[in-house]
């Protein structure tokens, strides 16, 4: 059979899923659960479709030859009190531990003076890749920095038709900086942009911009040298240190903990210290970061992919990966925070789009931009908390595996009276997978008597 087609994004969704069940599916009757849609049209892929096709054609829209939606739970991390503001965040994940590690994070610093967060700058950037020969121009040879004034005026003025709304918003283009890499790549140079965009993320309007800008380039050295540049390309980047938000939490050594807190803080900051240090312990150190700021992230319809690629980045600026989050012990003051660069908005795109993820906005308080960045970085900060202090206190192991629970149970296909019998027998026992299905078969067995 031919799995080569022509013309699939042309197809209707159920013609889509019939192809892929023909092509690559044994869709049988029966199948549990059911795999696609079907000749007999039953399938799982239907079954994820919205009740109201209204919703439907909004989710259809945001991708390309889309046959179903692939559900993710949203849950509520309440308690959070962010420079003195109480907030529940809501978290798109599919890790019950995470929710519940950053609900025991929010209560645990709720009675120690909250979380605290600002944002450091705001600045993102864009970039216009080119290649120039030089020029020679009444026998003498002229750089780009001979023309450079001029051309960033020019520039400036010429795009301004294209700015003028996020200049009226408070934003538009902060400065162009003209970058010489000659040395490592013949005849490549750079325009590097920084914008403001306000409370909208911005990749649009900065790369209308950059491509506009581009074109202000050649027109300009053509006209000057008679010598045209090559534009390789323009388009933003996910790089931005200059767009930074900082989250902090601080107390007193005898409220870290509850016993020997001076000795748990010190396990706390040395753990810290060491994905400092160690990229190995560091990857997966951030990820826990990650962890809570995807959530959140994809909550909001923001970008996460963007988040995490820049703060990966940000993460080995000095020529090593490290920790995103820092502690220190000062005296008797224990202090930990999180510097993250992160771009996101709250105007357009899916965030005016996406249903949940405009109720996502509204639980938050409709926040700016701003606002949204300390959330979000808030978030990291309460995730990675409570993992460091779970691996240095109780391991991590002990409550991600209680929270695993319900997976395995469900794997299990146990009834609820299964589950809860289940569930009473591990309360004070170590939770594997294992473990569990031994359990399980003995209290089917046991029934079976």
């Amino acid at each position: 059979m031919n799995k080569v087609i022509s013309g699939f994004s042309k197809l209707t969704k159920e013609q889509k899923i019939q192809w892929l069940t023909d092509n690559f599916l044994s869709d049988t009757e029966g199948s549990n659960p059911p795999r696609a849609l079907g000749v007999m049209g039953g399938g799982i892929l239907k079954k994820f479709w919205h009740n109201d096709p209204e919703f439907q054609k909004v989710f259809d829209g945001f991708s390309e030859n889309t046959v179903s939606n692939f559900p993710i739970p949203l849950g509520i991390a309440p308690n959070f009190v962010i420079n003195g503001k109480t907030y529940a965040i809501p978290m798109a994940i599919e890790e019950s531990s995470v929710v519940a590690a950053a609900s025991s994070a929010a209560k645990y610093w709720l009675e120690r003076g909250g979380f605290h967060a600002e944002v450091l700058n705001t600045q993102k950037v864009g970039q216009v890749h080119f290649t120039w020969a030089g020029a020679v121009v009444n026998d003498k040879h002229q750089t780009l920095w001979d023309f450079f004034p001029e051309l960033k005026k020019t520039i400036l003025e010429e795009t301004a038709f294209l700015t003028v709304n996020m200049r009226n918003r408070g934003g538009g283009v902060l400065d162009i900086e003209l970058v010489d890499f000659t040395e490592t790549e013949e005849e490549y140079y750079q325009l590097r942009v920084t914008f403001e965009t306000c409370d909208s993320m911005g990749a649009n309007f900065i790369n209308s911009v950059l491509e506009e800008m581009g074109i202000v380039l050649t027109q300009f050295l053509t006209a000057k040298t008679g010598i045209a540049p090559v534009v390789v390309m323009s388009i933003l980047s996910n790089y931005t240190p200059q767009c930074v938000v900082r989250a902090w939490v601080e107390c007193d050594i005898e409220d870290f903990h509850d016993k020997d807190a001076a000795f748990y803080a010190e396990k706390f900051r040395k753990a810290v210290r060491i994905a400092r240090i160690d990229p190995y312990r560091a990857v997966t150190h951030n990820k826990g970061i990650f962890n809570g700021i995807d959530a959140v992230v994809l909550a909001t319809a923001n970008d996460f992919r963007a988040i995490e690629a820049c703060g990966h980045a940000y993460a080995a600026c000095d020529g090593q990966y490290r920790s995103l989050s820092q502690c220190t012990i000062e005296g008797n003051h224990f202090k930990f925070w999180l510097d993250i660069p992160m771009a996101v908005g709250t105007v357009g795109g899916l965030t005016s789009l996406h249903p949940l993820a405009k109720l996502s906005l509204d639980i938050l308080g409709n926040p700016s931009a701003q606002e949204l960045m300390m959330i979000i970085a808030t978030m990291g900060l309460a995730q990675n908390f409570a993992a460091v202090r779970s691996l240095v206190t109780t391991g991590i192991q002990k409550g991600h595996m209680k929270m695993h629970l319900s997976n395995i149970l469900n794997h299990f296909n146990c009834t609820e009276g299964e589950s809860e019998k289940t569930r009473q027998y591990f309360d004070d026992k170590t939770v594997s997978f294992s473990a569990v299905r031994e359990y399980v078969e003995q209290l089917r067995k046991s029934e079976l008597v």
